[in-house]
């Protein structure tokens, strides 16, 4: 009697890199400067690539878009299959953040000093100027709460030796005005919004130094109160 063949085990998952995100995000970014995607629709995508593991969970985010079509044939290829066209994006329960928490300029400017050190600095909702000065340190400076549509905020930092990472909700515009000797600020491809939650205005000096802004993980999850 002739023996089964075993049955044919299913190709494992390969996971997602921060380059494959960023190169997605990047993908999103660009539907949305075509007009191919509403606010909504864009902060939507732009978590789920941000939380997604694996490669496939990447495929229906880019499938409908054009811009995305030399990326989903290459992630496809990774993955072993695909996505088919025509897959729906699974949408976050609770509602989605469409205006700021509070009037921009209702709060106190707000200053933060860090030598040699650094804090987590959560800047609250109504601030509309942010000035900091750092030697051989730097904060870790969020914004989520701060940002939303019309809203614009000045970070203006004088940093020597020393610079902050900074993150924003998705669709936040980022300007850099700043001076800068020996230095220079990072502004991350999925950190490039096209305006539609604020614009952040970077000023300031800064000497062998650097700022990373980044697209903040999580966001609409820490709005909902889901994250610790």
């Amino acid at each position: 009697m002739a023996k089964e063949d075993p049955p044919h085990s299913p190709a494992p998952r390969i996971r997602a890199s921060d380059k494959d995100r960023d190169a997605v995000l990047g993908v999103i970014t660009d539907a949305v400067s075509n007009g191919r995607l509403d606010p909504e629709e864009t902060a939507e995508r732009q978590d789920e690539a941000i939380s997604a593991k694996y490669l496939d969970e990447l495929l229906p985010l880019i499938v409908d878009l054009p811009e995305g079509h030399d990326l989903y044939r290459t992630l496809q290829r990774q993955t072993g299959g695909g996505t088919a066209a025509g897959t729906s994006i699974t949408r976050a329960h609770g509602p989605t953040p469409l205006a700021p928490i509070a009037e921009p300029g209702s709060e106190k400017p707000l200053n933060s000093v860090a030598i040699m050190s650094g804090r987590e600095l959560d800047v609250p909702a109504g601030t509309a100027e942010v000035t900091t000065y750092s030697l051989m340190g730097g904060d870790n400076i969020d914004l989520c709460d701060v940002m939303g549509p019309g809203v614009t905020v000045s970070l203006t930092s004088y940093s020597m030796m020393a610079g902050h990472d900074i993150y924003v909700p998705p669709g936040v515009r980022v300007r850099d005005d700043t001076i800068n000797i020996m230095a220079g600020n990072e502004i991350r491809g999925s950190a490039k919004g096209d305006g539609s939650n604020g614009t952040l205005i970077l000023k300031g000096v800064s000497f062998m130094a650097g700022h990373d802004v980044h697209l903040a993980k999580g966001y609409r999850a820490k709005d909902q109160g889901q994250l610790e």
